[in-house]
């Protein structure tokens, strides 16, 4: 592919992100990857510059551009050698007099009063993100990965975590399908270490997606029991077999909206603990998933803010007399981390917050807040709350 042909291939996939993003449909990787399985003359460098391209231009732009061509554009602004490949062949259609352009910004401009990071801090809330690995302790130590892994570092925060570059594969290596290692950013590892699991007790991770915590939590404390339940079939549905190559015991269960009570009746005031890793903005992921800026809208945000209200109520009903309730998500918004636990704390007699992390992180009302820019780990917002004896 020439180079125009490249930059016309950018807008194109950049037009489906667009619409993705307006119909909750799939992600930016994913569709960079469905626009190449059909066009199979793209060779692995041509893949490989249409995705920086198309990328740099999500990231550039905090708000959802009106067109691929639009976000290319506003990315020539940065990259004027770009303006030189309009209206070569293959390449997109001459420039226009007066054609809009995204404009350069970080954070939609309506949410910028709702982060809890001031402006310093937002360029990494975009950057790439390292991959990080969580090691099973279960089954290796660290020290032992580390030499698998020569290019690795160890977490600076995480005793548990390895560090690669962006770009590296893991998923064919034998440690990884043998169990001994996950993808797993350090700041999601931190929640896991928050929980501070312990044989012998009653987990239950209420929110498992996928199971990341939920297998943290099993290879810090083999001997607890671990449920790990969900409403999206999905995503639940990767947990056994995540489970049986890490060779960790965690019992699934699916559970029916507005009947969740019900199903856990014999888990009500018996859990040691409770995680409850609550559906979010993402805000703090962005650097991940730079495109779900351009998903979010107020009223999307409303009905996340209600159902972490309704996730907490329902966390407090199954912890015990004296058990944690943690509460987690990856969001740098103030209304969805401390203006939520604030807000049941200030519900609920006896209930308090307990001291976490030490000096990781910095203090956010009754929790700690993990950023990019101060942590370099995703963004995160924790707290843990011990209920009344």
């Amino acid at each position: 592919m020439t180079p125009a042909a490249r930059l016309q291939a950018a807008i194109e996939i950049l037009d489906q992100v667009i619409e993705a993003a307006r119909e909750e449909g799939a992600p930016a990787d994913a569709l960079v990857t469905r626009y190449f399985k059909t066009r199979r003359y793209g060779g692995s460098k041509d893949r490989r510059a249409v995705r920086e391209l198309v990328f740099r231009a999500i990231r550039r732009s905090g708000e959802r551009p009106e067109s691929g061509r639009a976000a290319v554009l506003g990315l020539a602004r940065d990259d004027p050698a770009l303006l030189d490949l309009f209206g070569e062949p293959r390449g997109p259609d001459a420039l226009v007099d007066g054609e809009a352009a995204s404009a350069h910004a970080i954070v939609p401009e309506w949410l910028v009063a709702e982060l809890s990071v001031g402006e310093d801090e937002w360029p990494a809330l975009v950057e790439r993100a390292p991959l990080d690995l969580r090691v099973n302790i279960a089954r290796v130590s660290r020290e032992a990965m580390l030499v698998a892994f020569p290019d690795a570092e160890a977490t600076a925060i995480s005793p548990w975590g390895l560090r690669l570059l962006a770009d590296t594969r893991v998923d064919d290596r034998p440690e990884f399908l043998n169990g001994l290692v996950e993808v797993q950013d350090e700041g999601s590892q931190l929640v896991a270490l928050v929980c501070d699991p312990l044989d012998g007790q009653r987990i239950l991770d209420l929110c498992a997606g996928a199971g990341g915590k939920s297998l943290a939590l099993a290879a810090a404390a083999p001997g607890a029991t671990i449920l790990a339940t969900d409403t999206n079939r999905g995503r639940l549905s990767k947990l056994p077999a995540r489970a049986a190559r890490a060779g960790a015991v965690i019992e699934p269960l699916l559970l029916d909206p507005g009947r969740e009570l019900d199903q856990l009746a014999d888990w009500r005031e018996t859990a040691d603990l409770v995680l409850v890793d609550a559906p979010c903005s993402g805000s703090g992921t962005w650097r991940r998933n730079p495109e779900s800026r351009w998903r979010l809208t107020p009223e999307r945000l409303d009905r996340l803010v209600a159902l972490q209200q309704h996730l907490l109520d329902m966390g407090a009903e199954l912890v015990r007399p004296g058990g944690s309730l943690v509460y987690a998500i990856c969001s740098l918004l103030r209304r969805e981390g401390a203006g939520q636990v604030e807000h049941f704390l200030g519900s609920r007699s006896g209930w308090v917050a307990q001291d976490i992390l030490g000096d990781v992180g910095r203090s956010e009302g009754p929790g700690r807040l993990l950023t990019p820019g101060h942590d370099r780990t995703d963004g995160f917002f924790v707290a843990r709350l011990i209920k009344p004896c």
